[in-house]
């Protein structure tokens, strides 16, 4: 069984109902995991599954111009990602909902804790900093901190901010920044399910794309 390298397919033929096996690179995933495709299509059944992907797909359609894909036959995007967030927790019937931040983003977790409040949403906000524990405590070494090495510097506590939202019963919990690797405690301890609002990426302002297309970063990745 070769494993599924879709990234690397020229056609992206499942996109375009393609499933003629003649047609596939041998690492499509329709060649090798037929068994796997067709056990999974059935857990879309599941009546709050089926529900929940529902109104994911109807929040997909909404964040486009109705009138410009009938008319021009394009897609042209009508709302940004903080504006999907609060209203697909609308139609999934969430209220409460939790923000894992990381403090360098304090400013972007207060304006979209803001926005997501004014669509009428309880935010429950957790700082990667809560706990004022020092990063020794946690097993970094001193000389591993990134100021001084002899004072007090505030770990991330990812698994901490889990806890305190599912103490909380937050209906799903946004990240806004968290580091690589706090992220994934972060969802891994979560109770409730995840999404991301902002990515990390100290270098490009947060924005983590820019490097695939600009010049100007292709030496440093």
């Amino acid at each position: 069984m070769k494993e599924p390298k879709c990234a690397k397919c020229p056609q992206k033929y499942c996109n375009q109902g393609i499933t003629d096996e003649r047609e596939l690179p041998d690492f499509c995933p329709m060649i090798n995991f037929k068994a796997l495709i067709k056990s999974t299509s059935e857990k879309y059944r599941d009546k709050k599954i089926k529900d929940f992907f529902y109104k994911a797909a109807v929040t997909e359609k909404e964040a486009y111009d109705e009138h410009a894909a009938r008319s021009l036959g394009k897609s042209i995007p009508v709302r940004p990602r903080i504006r999907e967030i609060s209203e697909f927790a609308k139609k999934i019937g969430a209220q409460k909902l939790g923000m894992a931040f990381c403090i360098g983003l304090a400013e972007e977790a207060k304006r979209a804790s803001a926005i997501l409040e004014s669509h009428g949403l309880d935010i429950c906000s957790a700082v990667c900093s809560c706990g004022a524990v020092d990063k020794t405590e946690l097993g970094v070494p001193a000389e591993k901190k990134i100021r001084n090495p002899e004072q007090f510097e505030a770990s991330c506590n990812p698994i901490l901010q889990a806890e305190i939202l599912n103490t909380l019963n937050t209906d799903f919990n946004i990240i806004v920044g968290l580091c690589i690797g706090h992220d994934m405690l972060f969802t891994k301890y979560s109770q409730a399910p995840v999404t991301t609002l902002i990515v990390k990426d100290r270098f490009t302002g947060h924005n983590p794309v820019i490097t695939l297309y600009s010049r100007y970063h292709r030496d440093l990745v």
